[in-house]
């Protein structure tokens, strides 16, 4: 199931061990190709990474599944674990805030002596790999129709639409799928040919509005939350400053992904170059920790 619901204790019991023994076989197929590693001495100059491509919540914040509820760590922080034979460091943990979605295809092209093509906006791990040395100071995060979200590594702004009917919203794509159907005709009624983005190489995309898995309501507000000292996301934070300063970075970091336009409407943020002098006031979370 993927929906918000705290019933049903025993079936939740049972998930959680079925999930519990799925991690199981991934742990132990991992270990298989470590000792192929191992067998065939490949630990010189291969590269070897895990990482998963996102979590799956089992009843923390009262939810089960992704995508349709706000990106909590539990979804958002995914295990991530690379061996650098160029470092040979081991037994060691970075604090340095990385995007592997993003951050994995310029390193492996640098590690295999290619430049990262112009457009990307990840970057190479290997300072990080190395020494810890940042390669960025916050980073974007969300779903399609959902809370744009920010962090730094230890705050998270999850930054919600500014009207009830999370408008406007429009999906930009030249393949016309749901995850398991076409299109319906209805949805090309509005069709619009959209202007390129600066990562489509000059081609142009169909603009289409378009509904999202999420469904908002009281628990879609915007949130702040101290990841670091409040794992668990249980108490929400009311701090101007910190707000601001995501505020700005928010709109800093959607420019550059060239985010379209409308976002920042359905966000309610002035246009680009208006963002970094926005001021937000959040109101006192009901149980919240003001800080």
């Amino acid at each position: 199931m993927y929906e918000h619901s705290g019933e049903h204790p025993n079936e939740a019991a049972h998930l959680r061990i079925e999930y519990a023994a799925l991690v199981s076989m991934c742990d132990e197929y991992l270990g298989k190709v470590i000792d192929m590693m191992d067998e065939k001495d490949l630990w010189e100059d291969t590269m070897l990474i895990v990482w998963t491509d996102h979590g799956f919540l089992l009843g923390e914040h009262d939810w089960w599944g992704k995508m349709s509820m706000p990106m909590y760590q539990e979804i958002a922080h995914t295990p991530f674990f690379v061996w650098d034979p160029r470092t040979g460091a081991r037994n060691e943990r970075r604090k340095s805030l990385v995007q592997p979605s993003i951050d994995l295809a310029p390193t492996l092209l640098r590690y295999f002596g290619q430049e990262p093509t112009e457009h990307m906006i990840g970057h190479d791990l290997a300072p990080v790999l190395r020494d810890d040395t940042p390669v960025r100071d916050l980073a974007i995060f969300g779903n399609h129709g959902g809370h744009v979200n920010i962090t730094d590594g230890q705050y998270v702004y999850m930054r919600a639409p500014a009207s009830p009917t999370n408008e406007p919203l429009f999906q930009y794509t030249l393949m016309p799928t749901h995850m398991r159907s076409h299109f319906a005709v209805e949805d090309f009624y509005d069709l619009q040919v959209a202007e390129p983005f600066s990562f489509t190489k000059g081609a142009s995309t169909m603009k289409i509005s378009n509904t999202s898995w999420v469904t908002h309501d009281r628990r879609f507000d915007t949130m702040l939350w101290d990841t670091q000292n409040d794992p668990g996301q249980e108490n929400e934070l009311t701090d101007p400053d910190i707000v601001n300063r995501f505020v700005a970075g928010l709109g800093q970091l959607m420019s550059e992904c060239d985010a379209p336009k409308e976002q920042y409407e359905r966000l309610g943020l002035d246009r680009p170059d208006m963002v970094a002098a926005t001021v937000v006031r959040v109101p006192e979370a009901e149980g919240g920790v003001g800080r």
